[in-house]
């Protein structure tokens, strides 16, 4: 394995539940969520300015949409969100009549549709579902998780990435030609006897995969093979999500997150919950954008 690298503070923005990173090219802009603090984030790396928005429900995701707005992931429902007018419009519902859910882990797949999780608030066992946005409708994937993560998509399109955290297994689904799953997913990596737990996970330009080690203060990339080939290190116990951004997607950024620290926990890790970014000498691999139709 490699050396590895060393992330550094890119915000100091101590998230209380920092996740779901996303780089829009249309603005040159970094977004990324505070789950349990309701908050929108965002970063423009040329230049280094930086803003927040306070929304008024739980969201995980806020990915690009061709005209420059940004569809929400919010605790039970998506929205479309202008950033320039911070006006919302309401899209579609998901579990509407089960309280005790939240959305968790989203990534849109190579066919522009979207692929996201839910989980139960107090991360109740089995609470937990994956579902697909394909032309405008939500079709439920598979049920009985608890925190589903890791949710990314081989260059090709002809595989899914995704694990329920817990297990410490991450998971493989073959794909057939329209993104559909087929078969069963199957054991792909192993981290059930590692430090941490696997949680976000996003692949580079070389179809290989970053995941984030809930617990363990780093992030590791998998080759084909599911074997860890390199990592980065943070100063924080709680990676979350890492996603390419910036210049030719040439910068590896790091959700991180604070929730469940001692106030002990949190003198000793003053930075938990910030944006951190490293040079791994490797680009992204872009998203393709959001359809709704």
């Amino acid at each position: 394995m490699k050396a590895g690298h060393i992330a550094t503070l890119a915000v100091d923005c101590r998230c209380e539940l920092g996740e779901g990173p996303q780089w829009q090219a249309k603005s040159q802009r970094l977004y990324w969520c505070d789950i349990l603090s309701k908050r929108l984030h965002w970063l423009s790396p040329a230049n280094g300015e930086q803003g927040q928005y306070t929304l008024d429900q739980m969201v995980s995701l806020a990915t690009p949409l061709v005209d420059g707005r940004l569809l929400l992931v919010g605790e039970r429902s998506l929205s479309i969100f202008d950033p320039t007018t911070q006006s919302q419009a309401h899209f579609a519902d998901f579990e509407v009549d089960n309280p005790i859910t939240r959305s968790n882990d989203a990534r849109v797949d190579r066919h522009g549709s979207l692929w996201l999780s839910t989980m139960g608030k107090r991360a109740e066992p089995g609470a937990g579902s994956l579902y697909r946005l394909h032309n405008g409708e939500l079709t439920q994937l598979r049920s009985g998780l608890t925190i589903p993560n890791a949710i990314c998509f081989s260059p090709a399109g002809d595989a899914a990435y995704f694990t329920d955290t817990p297990t410490g297994i991450v998971m493989r689904w073959p794909l057939d030609s329209q993104g559909w799953p087929q078969g069963e997913p199957q054991p792909w990596a192993d981290f059930s006897k590692a430090p941490g737990n696997p949680d976000g996970a996003v692949v580079d330009s070389e179809g290989c995969l970053w995941l984030a080690l809930w617990g363990a203060g780093q992030v590791v990339r998998l080759n084909h093979d599911g074997q860890v080939t390199d990592e980065v290190k943070l100063p924080v116990s709680q990676p979350s999500c890492p996603v390419f951004a910036g210049d030719n997607l040439a910068q590896l950024y790091i959700t991180t997150a604070q929730e469940g620290f001692s106030a002990e926990q949190r003198r000793e890790q003053p930075q938990a919950g910030g944006l951190f970014v490293a040079d791994c000498g490797v680009r992204g691999l872009a998203d393709p954008l959001l359809r709704l139709e």
